[in-house]
């Protein structure tokens, strides 16, 4: 937790002067489901800059097991500095299955932070929701989804870059919902909760 401390909080201020919009809306208790589109390896450090120390061991960022465990040096990195919970895209199994790992971690009492894009996208333009995080929702009814809109994360850490470029970077927070339906539904919910933060005027801070 000191890495956030000492290392990120600064950086990200120093070099992106990261603009929070909606801070209050974050839920004082969990568990929750923050959403967010992807578009940078910023996006999660970001998104865990927003809360205490005290809150980060409980604060369970979704991350594909291929990229962040490929090695037993980056498992233990990203288990240890940013403690993702490792989500199986390949080779999936009934106790590795990603619904269900991410209901546990939920049942256990702890939140997540969940990019419904399934990957980082590129170019500022948002893809699709998958329907993972409606099976999810399916199972996990009354848990809150909090949406939230990035801006310039991409601009700043484009994919596939390792230099961060300074630009002024924004994070929107919506408000707190419980969301219900059908699949589709819920997609298409969560799809609009997000993009309309991506259009609403924001005064500045």
């Amino acid at each position: 937790m000191l890495l956030f401390l000492l290392v990120i909080r600064p950086l990200l201020g120093l070099l992106i002067g990261v603009r929070v919009h909606g801070r209050g809306n974050l839920p004082a208790r969990d568990p929750f489901i923050l959403i967010a589109n992807h578009s940078s390896h910023l996006d999660t450090v970001s998104l865990l800059s927003l809360f205490p120390l005290s809150r980060l061991r409980r604060i369970r960022p979704c991350a594909a097991a291929d990229t962040f465990e490929r090695t037993p040096l980056i498992a233990f990195l990203s288990r240890t500095f940013f403690n993702i919970l490792p989500i199986a895209r390949r080779n999936i199994t009934p106790e590795n299955h990603p619904v269900r790992r991410m209901r546990k971690a939920l049942e256990r009492g702890e939140s997540l932070l969940l990019y419904p894009e399934g990957t980082r996208g590129t170019g500022g333009v948002m893809g699709e929701f998958k329907t993972g995080i409606a099976h999810l929702l399916e199972e996990t009814p009354d848990v809150p989804v909090v949406p939230a809109y990035l801006v310039n994360m991409g601009r700043s850490l484009p994919k596939g870059e390792f230099l961060i470029v300074p630009f002024i970077c924004e994070i929107r927070i919506g408000t707190p919902r419980v969301v219900r339906g059908s699949r589709r539904e819920l997609v298409e919910a969560l799809e609009r909760a997000v993009l309309e933060l991506k259009d609403l005027a924001w005064p500045h801070q």
